[in-house]
């Protein structure tokens, strides 16, 4: 028997949208719900108000939560682009075997075969008074006192999501770029365009669906990470998801909705402006 083709495409996508659904639509309307509620004495009161996200926009120390929020999320991208980007171009232009780019692009997952927890810790000696980078400028002269900025800082933050999401940022740029024709490259060369045009005019708008996704996966990964700023800043920096830590522990959940609510909100504008910049729909399906 041959079911109408309505009916069959509604038993295809049924139960990815039960999934969807249940997993992500449920949780995040009771999450709005519970943002509007009111708490007393780590109880939450069912009571309709509006002063969770008031308290948010009244609060200069909450509001420059989200400014750090924010200014990790840019500097990190701007870092794991340049970085993303040159990588992937020395793989798939500089380096001719397919066996050799395979083996040099596994070997920067290699980090990736321990824990998030090992890789931060793993920065501490490198980076801390005592440390590798201290002892080798002491050691050359260079310096007369250890630099206390390298760890516990801002800096070191931004170190630690750098090492912990370049590669999210090679992985999609390193896919758009094995995709482009060699003969295009070839022939703008043999027009006279230089290697920094070609990669301008050439490489740079046929890799920007790989950008997009790249960004869009650092972006939403920093904005959404406490345990970096955490560690590496030493409890000295802070984020908005640190803060929201911090309520859920203190079991203050209606606050903490609130401001889980106002980043989704900001994440999404976020990703809503990489996809307005560049259609990766269209890209993908060329």
């Amino acid at each position: 028997m041959k079911l109408p083709p309505t009916f069959a495409s509604w038993l295809q996508v049924g139960p990815t949208t039960l999934i969807l659904l249940f997993f992500f639509v449920l949780p995040m309307l009771v999450v709005i719900a519970v943002s509007f509620f009111d708490y007393e004495n780590a109880q939450i009161v069912e009571t309709f108000i509006v002063d969770n996200y008031r308290d948010v926009f009244a609060s200069s120390v909450t509001l420059q939560q989200y400014a750090k929020s924010l200014k990790f999320a840019a500097i990190v991208w701007a870092l794991t682009l340049v970085i993303g980007f040159n990588v992937s171009y020395f793989l798939v232009f500089h380096v001719r075997s397919v066996l050799w780019q395979i083996g040099l692009f596994l070997l920067c997952t290699v980090p990736f075969w321990t824990s998030n927890i090992i890789r931060m810790i793993s920065w501490l000696p490198v980076l801390g008074r005592n440390g590798i980078i201290n002892q080798t400028l002491a050691r050359l002269g260079l310096i007369h006192a250890p630099l206390e900025f390298l760890l516990y800082s801002d800096f070191a933050v931004v170190v630690g999501y750098v090492h912990l999401f370049t590669l999210f940022m090679v992985v999609p740029i390193f896919n758009s770029m094995a995709r482009i024709d060699r003969n295009l490259l070839e022939a703008a060369r043999d027009a006279g365009a230089g290697r920094f045009r070609v990669v301008w005019e050439i490489v740079l708008p046929l890799s920007k669906t790989g950008i997009a996704l790249g960004s869009i996966f650092v972006v939403t990964q920093v904005m959404g990470d406490f345990f970096v700023v955490k560690v590496m800043s030493g409890g000295q920096s802070t984020s908005v998801v640190s803060a929201l830590y911090n309520q859920v522990s203190a079991m203050q959940y209606p606050p903490a909705a609130a401001n889980a609510v106002l980043l989704l909100i900001i994440v999404t504008l976020m990703v809503a402006a990489i996809l307005r910049v560049v259609d990766v729909r269209k890209q993908l399906a060329t």
